[in-house]
């Protein structure tokens, strides 16, 4: 097979995730959140496999006819941000007003996010929170915590989106990537469980998803704290 038709079959799996956003918004229309949660999973997982396979067959010079980067973000506002604060709203997690204020905040600063172009630092981290609201939308799902505590968690983390702060890529950035992958893997696994037996209380991936939550969320910002040898 030809390095053009491997960039451009990259390219077509990329496009893949605009079809899972589409199962997970009609699941979502219909309130079927677990279901629609199932299809982020699907989508999240896509998104994980078609980078590696973009660096590998080197799309940009191989399918250049077709903007990788620009198609991967238009799916991930759709699948990291859209649909997650519509299931937020629309499932009443957030009452009243802090779900009008949730929604608002999130679908915003997400939109001037992605197009910021110093979104990614030298190690390929992100450079503030990077709108991974799917992976809050679910874990808020299967906690179900007080109303309150979402309207800080959702002000916090779309204020961090601006701070300089590192969160890391779990395949792109090297340091700690022997952890930080496995770790990935093991959220994507736990969110799928979660979804799979509709986020029953009892159900030990709702711990999982916790866990690996917090590691993802704070790696790179204990990276910053604690620098590499010789990069102090």
């Amino acid at each position: 097979m030809k390095l053009s038709t491997k960039a451009l079959l990259v390219h077509l799996l990329t496009a893949t995730g605009a079809v899972f956003a589409m199962l997970a918004m009609l699941a979502a229309v219909d309130e079927n959140w677990s279901l629609m949660f199932l299809w982020l999973v699907v989508a999240f997982g896509v998104d994980g496999i078609d980078g590696p396979l973009a660096r590998r067959y080197d799309v940009s010079v191989n399918a250049p006819q077709y903007d990788g980067v620009l198609m991967d973000l238009i799916i991930d506002y759709l699948t990291y941000v859209f649909i997650p604060a519509y299931a937020l709203f629309k499932s009443g997690l957030m009452p009243g007003w802090t779900g009008w204020f949730a929604i608002i905040v999130i679908t915003f600063a997400s939109a001037i996010y992605f197009a910021d172009t110093r979104m990614k630092t030298k190690d390929n981290s992100f450079s503030g929170f990077p709108g991974c609201w799917n992976m809050l939308v679910i874990v808020l799902f299967a906690t179900q915590p007080n109303f309150w505590f979402m309207l800080v968690l959702v002000t916090a983390l779309a204020v961090a989106m601006f701070l300089p702060l590192k969160f890391i890529h779990p395949v792109r950035t090297e340091r700690w990537r022997a952890i930080s992958l496995p770790v990935a893997l093991a959220w994507t696994g736990f969110a799928g469980w979660a979804a799979w037996v509709d986020f029953h209380p009892e159900s030990w991936a709702h711990w999982g998803l916790v866990l690996t939550s917090i590691y993802l969320l704070g790696a790179g910002i204990a990276q910053q704290i604690m620098p590499e040898r010789g990069t102090a």
